[in-house]
């Protein structure tokens, strides 16, 4: 299809997706932006939270950890981290990482060296719930 745009999805364990979509919306550091073909080029961190797009008109769904993004005319490549496909959460173990995390954050002064990874692990365990909340 003329309107479709190539996406690759890489984590440094292996390539979680690759092939042609009709859009994408990842979620940047400075905010969630959307990409269609012809896009004007350009490079942007990732934050924790929830990519998405559209292929074959069904909406597909990705928690991603931190990373970068490269944006051309014609192509997209996620540089992350870790990157799990929603219908491939595990629920349970995300909901249990969540609650981990909240205890230990309660219990922590935001002086603690620990603080920002541990709000890390939060935000990555909200990010894989919510993801896996859009799965069909």
């Amino acid at each position: 299809m003329a309107d479709e745009l190539l996406i690759e999805i890489v984590t440094p364990e292996k390539i979680a997706f690759n092939g042609a979509v009709e859009e994408i919306t990842i979620p940047g550091t400075e905010g969630e932006f959307g990409v269609l073909r012809g896009h004007a080029p350009l490079l942007s961190s990732l934050e924790i939270g929830i990519l998405s797009f559209v292929k074959d008109g069904k909406r597909m769904f990705y928690a991603v950890n931190t990373g970068y993004a490269e944006v051309t005319t014609s192509k997209v490549t996620i540089l992350v981290e870790t990157a799990e496909r929603s219908d491939m959460i595990d629920k349970g173990r995300a909901q249990r990482a969540k609650d981990r995390a909240e205890e230990e954050l309660s219990k922590m002064d935001k002086s603690d060296m620990d603080y920002e990874n541990i709000r890390a692990a939060l935000m990555r365990a909200i990010a894989r719930l919510n993801a896996a909340d859009r799965s069909n």
